[in-house]
């Protein structure tokens, strides 16, 4: 795919918005900006996981029915599910009804709940994680840094969590700006950046 297609206002923005015509709002309004937000960063790791083997476009159209079937992604909520709980959502056509990935979400929320007792938040963890190694924007799927945030996640007992999956959620999430060079998005998602407070 093309490192740039023209955006429905004539600017250039990355090429994978072409792939569906709800990713240039997704893509303007979200993607690459700095998130400091516990839920929201659970929420999309949470998300990615999910898409693992699928397309961001099928998760993106059930993004509401996840955040309703998992309690808005409020990790001390879903840390709680039960059985009652799994069965309800693997009866839940609104959402992908994936038994491992399931589980993993309410292991996930367990060990973050675990991880923000031991760390201060979430967002203080993964901020540590934060770095630029030099590649081109969109030239790679995995970096060290994503490795490294893999590693220790599944270290503390998270699943899901892969190289791959975790460097999508890094670059959503503005922990580096990934958008193509000559993206009309790029400059704004540097000075958010620029603006963004890091978590002490």
């Amino acid at each position: 795919m093309s490192r740039l297609v023209e955006g429905p206002d004539g600017q250039p923005r990355c090429g994978w918005c072409a792939a569906a015509p709800e990713f240039f709002d997704y893509h303007d309004r979200e993607w690459g900006y700095p998130v400091g937000d516990d839920t929201r960063l659970f929420e999309k790791l949470c998300l990615e996981s999910f898409q693992s083997g699928l397309s961001w476009r099928t998760i993106l159209a059930k993004r509401e029915n996840f955040r309703a079937a998992f309690a808005r992604f409020d990790f001390g909520a879903v840390a709680r599910f039960d059985d009652t709980d799994r069965a309800r959502l693997l009866a839940d056509a609104g959402i992908v009804r994936h038994r491992g990935k399931i589980d993993a979400v309410i292991n996930n929320a367990q060990r973050c709940v675990e991880l923000v007792k031991a760390e201060g938040s979430l967002a203080d963890f993964v901020w540590r994680y934060e770095s630029d190694d030099g590649a081109p924007p969109q030239s790679r799927s995995t970096s060290p840094a994503s490795v490294a945030l893999s590693k220790e996640l599944k270290k503390r007992g998270w699943k899901f969590v892969g190289p791959t999956t975790v460097f999508a959620f890094m670059q959503a999430m503005g922990l580096l700006n990934d958008h193509a060079e000559g993206c009309a998005m790029r400059s704004k998602a540097e000075a958010a950046r620029q603006a963004f407070v890091r978590p002490q």
